[in-house]
């Protein structure tokens, strides 16, 4: 396994581009932790799903609108989410906007092989 080792991030890392208005830079990650910023367009969708992974997601910018376990609300800049795992949950962008989005254990499943 590859793990990112540099102690600093300046913004200058490669985005991925997941397709329909969505993509993705990592910040930094071990086989404990991963944090990741994943960039949205008005009206992209991060489906409804479900990860062993706990995880945190902090709105930097925008306005979505997210449901967590079946509850829906709208939430923006300096809100968040706690997703417990196994829970499902997912977003639609209202008003195009970045989340920072911490997950424990890593998210294997973001790797390229």
């Amino acid at each position: 396994m590859n793990f990112k080792k540099e102690p600093f991030f300046d913004g200058n890392s490669e985005w991925e581009d997941l397709g329909n208005g969505v993509s993705r830079q990592f910040v930094g990650y071990n086989s404990q932790v991963m944090m990741v910023i994943v960039k949205f367009e008005k009206d992209a969708i991060g489906t409804l799903h479900q990860h062993f992974h706990s995880q945190i997601t902090y709105f930097a910018s925008g306005k979505f609108e997210v449901t967590v376990d079946g509850e829906t609300k709208i939430l923006q800049k300096g809100d968040g989410f706690f997703a417990q795992p196994n829970i499902f949950h997912g977003v639609k962008c209202l008003e195009a906007g970045q989340l920072i989005d911490s997950f424990t254990p890593f998210r294997e499943d973001f790797l390229k092989d």
